[in-house]
């Protein structure tokens, strides 16, 4: 997360350079306003949401839009509908109007406008406004009132404006509810109207009387007025109010079913089957077997293809969730409940081969779910339908490239990946399949098979052998055009192969591979190829495509990423050659890797500007050098125990001291430095995992990889010659337990588990420190080191980006200037900020809450140094905000009764969904001088001047007597 932080906007326009950015761009703003051309006006007022935008704090919003509530009031109804529009687009800045009443004063004016037009435009506006203004009894009022209008633009905008305030306000909605069900109900309302009020009574969801009274009015009107408009209006608000009020959504399931079942007209159904499909994805819980029974039934009955499809689409949902175990509940004396005799399975086999292909796809869905959810022995002719079903369909979408087909296509590969996790026998047919399929299929097709055989290869690496072969010829025989499809293909492919060698690539593989990508031009294909290379642990392969391309790029820091990623690779090459009981040759290669290491975080460094810092990847670098320096050092260590033995007189100085370790020599002092210096590490990996706020999961989990073995490594040395006898072996036990998701952190649980074997196995079996100790640590630490390691997508790509930006008030005029502030006063510091987002918001995980924390010190005293009574010295203090639409605010009293300059941090953390909190930053200072206050100072001059006869009559006596 970007540590942005910027000063408040409650100062004047001389405050600093951003401020006054903020107040130019309004007064330019204003000035436009203030034209007497219809057009400047206008464009002025359709660029106040980019203002928004960049200056998200409330001073400058507020000012904004009470310049455009006065257009509003004084301008023609276009400027009206301008500002309307603008108040629309800027929903989420309106909570930080300041003064909201003078703010709505100015616009309520215009609702007594003799102009229908401009009150409808009024009405819209209250209507987009009730977040902020949901009690407010005159727009209350004149709402109510419209709605009686004879007009029909002030009607329609009188209803829009009742079902925001009815969606806000519970006072509104139980006023409004009968005065709604008395126009719906009465002749004289015109049928169009009745169409448009009735979407109303979806807000009637505020307490459970006022939900019931809108559901009976429903239920009035579905029967009442059978046509057909009025029919789908009214189940669909009917729909929307259960699952709003969550209560009554078993009775409209059936209500659905029902009119899906008995009603002729296919809108009708159409909307049914609509309104089913948005309450199995908001409450499977809720359908019951006679529901899922009664929707199998339809669709095996009903002779179109648009419904049978929508019919199957909300049994696939329901297929994926706690819908389906409901289902195949086996009821006691009910023999009738297995998978393989029900109405669904009959439904999904014959739909498994229909000539739609969207049918198909959802029934080959339902047939996988039921498949993986239902562990039950006998389910062998439903894995062979499943498997058959995508098979078929696999076959049919792969050899067309339309958007269609490949839609169904990625519905069959998911079930592929799916069946294959769920039921890991069948995973080798799948694959057989699929790359039969591959050879014959369009490029398109050819990308997405690609990615599940990937997907597939992660879970089980044990069918990687198996495809290579396959995967070698294909990419011998693929076209070499330079279309945007080829150069798909070629990535995907690389990336299959690189996951189906598991180890080091082969020099016939790697031959292939740079053969096909020297006659491709693109080198943004070639530095994917690499990316992934470097993902997957083939770094020699990783650092000759590299080094192709650094003469490819125009700028330089491009070049320095290129060259840096270069020599890591390299660096992580030269770690391949490392040899279990070779220690000598474990420090050389160790001190070669760690050459190439300093020579790429140079060039990353370089490669780094003020926009993209690339902070992460220079720590994650940092934190290896750091890493193998220290192995190097046990390594060291571990010889020592050869070259500096100890000493004759250590058992007696062992004796004297009382520390049994101390008659191993220097050793034991050196280990326990070791032992230290990689808590240390794992430490600042645990910091640099909550840093990352944006980073994806896999990269999360191979931060948290290497602090694990950091903290192994900690946990040998303690076992094995600190201190054996308190050793505790529980706590590391489950390692090997938790699923792995890559080859990687498979190969590193394997790692794990082993080491811990040893060294429980050594524990307490040898006095320590003997060479069986010290060559068990060597051995682990290059177990540890010949996995190659992983360079996750966090590296390279940034998916989410989340940056906080703060204001602090009052703020100087000057960085450097502090705030003077008396000490027998107490400073209001508020804190307001915006949450930034990049184009993906919460990808990966979303601020729950953001934590402030507030911290004073005291740099210098004044030169004056007065006794002061004195109850609180330091300022230390913690507050959660919720932000809300992105923005957050609150205040901190801080106490500064020590005169001089006391320096002020205000840093932020968040917290996600999950209550894990993330150290994100940013963190921002400002001075404050504490200054005497003027009563204070007053009276200690008057007992200074006092004090000074005295002092001059005790001198004089002294003289005299002397």
């Amino acid at each position: 997360m970007a540590s942005n932080s910027t000063k408040s906007f409650l100062a004047d326009a001389g405050y600093g350079e951003q401020e006054l950015d903020a107040n130019s761009a309004l007064m330019e703003l204003d000035k436009g306003l203030r034209s007497g051309k219809l057009g400047e006006q206008c464009e002025a007022v359709v660029r106040f949401p980019r203002l928004f935008q960049k200056y998200p704090f409330p001073i400058l919003i507020n000012s904004a839009f009470l310049k455009l509530a006065d257009v509003f009031r004084v301008g023609n109804n276009f400027l009206r509908l301008c500002v309307l529009k603008v108040t629309q687009q800027s929903e989420k800045h309106l909570e930080k109007i300041l003064n909201v009443d003078e703010f709505v004063k100015r616009i309520f004016s215009v609702i007594h406008s003799n102009d229908p037009v401009a009150r409808a435009i009024t009405l819209r506006m209250l209507g987009s406004l009730a977040s902020i203004i949901p009690e407010r009894k005159n727009a209350h009022h004149s709402i109510r009132q419209s709605l009686d209008s004879h007009d029909n633009v002030e009607v329609e905008a009188a209803v829009f404006a009742a079902a925001n305030f009815s969606a806000q306000s519970k006072d509104f909605a139980v006023g409004i509810c009968n005065k709604i069900s008395e126009m719906i109900q009465g002749l004289a309302t015109p049928v169009d109207l009745k169409l448009k009020l009735i979407p109303i009574l979806q807000h009637m969801h505020h307490d459970a009387i006022l939900a019931s009274s809108a559901r009976q009015l429903l239920q009035q009107l579905v029967t009442s007025y059978p046509s057909t408009k009025m029919v789908i209006v009214s189940l669909h608000t009917f729909t929307l109010l259960a699952a709003s009020s969550l209560v009554d959504t078993p009775k409209q399931i059936q209500l659905l079913l029902q009119y899906l079942k008995n009603d002729p007209r296919k809108a009708v159904k159409r909307l049914a089957i609509q309104d089913l499909k948005l309450l199995a994805n908001k409450t499977p819980h809720t359908w019951s077997k006679e529901n899922i029974q009664v929707l199998c039934e339809c669709a095996l009955q009903t002779p179109y293809d648009s419904l049978k499809l929508g019919m199957l689409s909300v049994l696939s949902t329901l297929s994926g969730t706690i819908a389906i175990k409901h289902y195949f509940s086996i009821v006691p004396g009910n023999l009738s409940s297995s998978p393989r005799s029900s109405d669904l399975v009959k439904l999904a086999q014959e739909c498994c081969y229909h000539n739609n292909r969207g049918i198909a796809a959802h029934g080959v869905r339902v047939l996988t779910n039921i498949t993986v959810s239902c562990q039950e022995k006998d389910l062998l002719a439903l894995e062979q339908d499943a498997v058959f079903g995508l098979e078929s369909l696999l076959v049919l979408c792969s050899q067309d490239d339309s958007p269609g087909a490949q839609a169904t296509l990625k519905i069959a590969l998911n079930c592929m990946v799916k069946l294959a996790k769920g039921r890991p026998h069948l995973s080798q047919s799948v694959v057989e399949t699929l790359l039969t399929q591959l050879h014959s299929a369009q490029d398109a097709a050819r990308i997405l098979m690609c990615h599940c055989l990937a997907a597939i290869a992660m879970q089980l690496p044990v069918l990687g052998d198996g495809m290579l072969g396959d995967l070698m010829e294909l990419y011998k025989v693929i076209g070499r055009s330079a279309t945007d499809k080829q150069q798909e293909l070629l990535v995907s492919l690389a990336t299959v192969i690189f996951v189906a060698s598991q180890k080091a690539l082969s020099v016939e593989v790697k031959a292939v591979i740079k053969q096909q990508l020297e006659s491709v031009s693109n080198g943004w294909t070639v530095y994917r190829i690499a990316r992934q290379a470097s993902r997957m642990g083939n770094h020699d392969m990783a650092k000759e495509l590299y080094q192709s391309l650094l003469t490819q790029v125009a700028s330089e820091h491009f070049y320095f990423w290129l060259n840096s990623l270069k020599e890591f690779s390299h660096a992580e090459q030269c770690l391949t050659g490392l040899q279990e009981e070779n220690y000598s040759s474990a420090l050389s290669c160790i001190a070669e890797s760690l050459k190439f290491y300093h020579k790429g975080i140079a060039s990353l460094t370089a490669a780094s500007t003020p926009l993209n810092p690339l902070s992460f990847q220079c720590e994650f670098v940092k934190l290896r050098i750091d890493l193998l320096q220290a192995f190097s050092q046990l390594i060291c260590t571990c010889n020592s125990l050869k070259t500096s033995p100890p000493p004759a007189i250590a058992t007696t100085i062992a004796m004297t001291l009382g520390n049994d370790l101390q008659r191993c020599g220097r050793i034991s002092n050196q280990m326990k430095q070791s032992m230290e210096e990689f808590r240390s590490l794992a430490s600042r990996y645990g910091d640099l995992y909550q840093a990352s706020f944006d980073a994806d999961s896999a990269t999360l989990r191979n931060v948290e990889l290497q602090q694990q073995s950091c903290l192994l490594i900690s946990h040998a040395i303690e076992a094995l010659i600190l201190d054996p006898e308190s050793a505790s072996f529980q706590e590391y036990g489950s390692t090997g337990t938790a699923h792995a998701d890559s080859e990687y952190e498979r190969r590193m649980m394997s790692v794990y588990n082993h080491v811990l074997e040893e060294v429980e196995s050594l524990n307490r079996k040898y006095t320590p420190v003997s060479y069986m100790h010290t060559a068990c640590l060597c051995n682990a630490i290059i177990a540890l080191l010949k996995v190659p390691l992983s360079f996750q997508r966090y590296f390279f790509q940034k998916l989410q980006s989340t940056s906080i930006k703060l204001a602090l008030s009052p703020s100087p005029r000057n960085p450097a200037e502090p705030i003077a502030v008396q000490n027998n006063q107490q400073l209001a510091l508020k804190v307001e900020g915006v949450v930034q987002h990049g184009s993906k918001p919460g990808l990966f995980r979303k601020i729950q809450s953001v934590c402030l924390n507030v911290s004073s010190t005291l740099q210098s005293k004044s030169g004056q140094d007065y006794k002061i009574p004195i109850d609180n010295m330091t300022n230390e203090m913690e507050q959660r905000v919720e932000p809300h639409n992105d923005y957050f605010s609150t205040q901190f009293l801080l106490n500064f009764a020590i005169l001089g300059t006391h320096n002020i941090t205000v840093e932020s953390s968040v917290k996600d969904a999950n209550g894990i909190v993330w150290k994100t930053g940013p963190r921002t200072t400002i001075f404050v001088k504490s200054l005497e206050d003027p009563y204070s100072q007053q009276i200690r001059l008057q007992q200074q001047q006092a004090q000074q006869p005295l002092q001059q009559q005790q001198q004089r006596n002294a003289y005299t007597r002397f």
